[in-house]
């Protein structure tokens, strides 16, 4: 029986007090941007935070990559991390990893039978593997099993970019089977909860709508002038930004392609062009780690290119200021988190139009989506931005506006809303559950 849970003193609905949180592939301690790290990283680390601070104490369990890595860390107050050891700790890949959720799912019961009963309230698993992990769990522990998506097999597969690899079967399944045991699912955007509904057989009902979130006090706008040095970058170039992992799913090359299309259509660019990359390979990427160095070395723009390691927020914060466009030319977003912490910057974006991204800017107020994956009609959008700095400056306000509406305080009440519902049920369920016995 789980743990008494807490009451909102205004609606008197249950809320939890200890909360599961599995990120079993990737840790919320790894650097975003390198390996399998990126904004569902950001997302849970904001997310525990934001809890913790409201009087919910959260432990995230995640699988160990390294033997110097402790047991436990706290990561905040009121929140740990446990790391899980499952398989070698060096080297596995992410696709290798279904094989060892036996030995995950066993640590993370070992973990809470070290515990008093019911310890606890319920459980937050993210991405399907780690659902698989929350779904033994949840039978086990009787208590709600919360799932956030955050990517789905069938979507990437709809949307698989040219010559990128399919998600395989055994992942579909694996989602298909999360979400029918899953109490509620949370969906980043309209578009996800439509696609967990048409694509997987949601029940309506039980899916929840919460935007991610951006750190408003930390993704500011800034001066441009000072970014600009401190990334070593001219007072007069014409910044174009990407921000991510480098594979085929985020779309780089496109951003490539078009600031060589920018540059055959206008020579006198090529003494300003700047290309930021900021990120490391990852995914199917990793089967070609220097594909995009290639690339701009074939279409003779390497100069202009500068690939930069995964930043720290400060850094990035610095990127984003000096950058006159942040460009996301992805085939597939849940959400897009870059998308939102660049505008919180005060930078215009230029992005597909396809799934969350399509909430995440707002098209002609705070950047422009590009319909498919054309160079050259990203490179049309990025000079029409850069050539016209009326526009451009009427986009950086319409991006700090909608941006704002985008705060992790926002999602976190989403989220405990969604726990509230999900308590609520489990307990009307285990009433009636009683009665007919």
């Amino acid at each position: 029986m789980a743990a008494p849970t807490q009451m909102s003193s205004a609606r008197r609905q249950p809320m939890p007090q200890r909360i599961a949180v599995l990120s079993v592939h990737t840790s919320p301690l790894d650097q975003p941007g390198t390996g399998d790290a990126g904004g569902m990283n950001v997302y849970v680390v904001e997310t525990a935070r934001r809890l913790a601070e409201s009087g919910i104490e959260v432990e995230i369990f995640t699988r160990a990559t390294s033997s110097a890595l402790p047991t436990v860390v706290e990561m905040a107050p009121g929140v740990t991390v446990r790391h899980v050891t499952a398989g070698p700790f060096e080297g596995l890949l992410k696709q290798d990893l279904p094989g060892q959720l036996c030995a995950v799912t066993a640590g993370v019961m070992r973990a809470e039978a070290a515990r008093p009963e019911g310890w606890f309230d319920l459980i937050h698993s993210h991405y399907w593997l780690s659902g698989q992990v929350g779904w033994l769990a949840k039978e086990r522990w009787n208590v709600p099993l919360v799932h956030s998506m955050h990517t789905m097999a069938k979507v990437k597969n709809r949307d698989l970019a040219l010559g990128d690899a399919p998600e395989p079967a055994m992942r579909v399944i694996g989602e298909q089977q999360v979400v029918s045991a899953a109490d509620r699912l949370v969906a980043n955007t309209d578009d996800e909860g439509e696609e967990l509904i048409d694509l997987y057989g949601a029940d309506p009902t039980a899916v929840d709508v919460v935007h991610p979130g951006v750190d408003l006090e930390a993704f500011t706008p800034g001066e441009r002038s000072a970014a600009r040095r401190a990334r070593g970058l001219a007072p007069d170039a014409i910044v174009l930004l990407f921000v991510g992992r480098i594979q085929p799913l985020k779309a780089p090359d496109v951003l490539i392609r078009a600031a060589a299309e920018m540059v055959a259509l206008d020579p006198s660019l090529r003494s300003r062009l700047v290309v930021a990359v900021c990120g490391g390979p990852s995914g199917s990427g990793l089967d070609q780690p220097t594909a995009l160095i290639d690339l701009a070395r074939e279409l003779g723009i390497a100069d202009l290119v500068r690939f930069e390691p995964p930043s720290s927020r400060a850094d990035l914060v610095d990127w984003y200021r000096a950058a006159d466009v942040a460009v996301v030319p992805s085939h597939s977003e849940s959400f897009g988190l870059v998308a939102v912490e660049a505008q919180a910057c005060g930078t215009p974006v230029v992005a597909a139009a396809v799934g969350g991204l399509r909430t995440a800017v707002a098209h002609e107020v705070s950047g422009l989506l590009v319909e498919g994956h054309d160079p050259s009609h990203f490179a049309a959008a990025i000079t029409r931005i850069v050539a016209q700095p009326l526009l451009r400056s009427e986009l950086s306000r319409g991006a700090r506006m909608h941006a704002a509406s985008f705060g992790w305080a926002a999602t976190t009440a989403g989220l405990m809303s969604s726990y509230s519902a999900a308590l609520s049920n489990a307990r009307s369920g285990n009433r009636l559950a009683a009665l007919s016995s």
